[in-house]
């Protein structure tokens, strides 16, 4: 299953170089978070202009191979009381589950 995930640019250059990405949202790591926030096809663009409206720096869309991880992904909702759910990542994303990267 293909998965998606907004990244920085920078945050993105640093998980290749490191082997590991783990920034789970804008400004939480996975250590903080419990999980990398993603979503699926029909979410990332409704995630973007929700949560990275304000960012200033240069983004990148994810495209996360999920047979790929070797980490759990659990559908859960976000939020107490929210019924939509999102795809969660259990663990770092190793960068060659990362199937294309588009700069958005």
């Amino acid at each position: 299953m293909r998965i998606f995930h907004i990244a920085t640019r920078a945050d993105w250059t640093a998980a290749q170089e490191s082997g590991a990405y783990t920034t789970s949202t804008v400004d939480r790591s996975l250590a903080e978070e419990g999980f990398v926030h993603a979503s699926r096809a029909d979410q990332w663009e409704g995630v973007l202009a929700t949560f990275y409206a304000d960012v200033a720096e240069p983004l990148v869309l994810l495209e996360i191979e999920t047979d790929l991880l070797g980490v759990p992904v659990v559908e859960e909702p976000p939020a107490p009381g929210v019924t939509e759910t999102f795809p969660h990542v259990y663990g770092a994303i190793a960068p060659s589950a990362v199937v294309a990267v588009t700069p958005l």
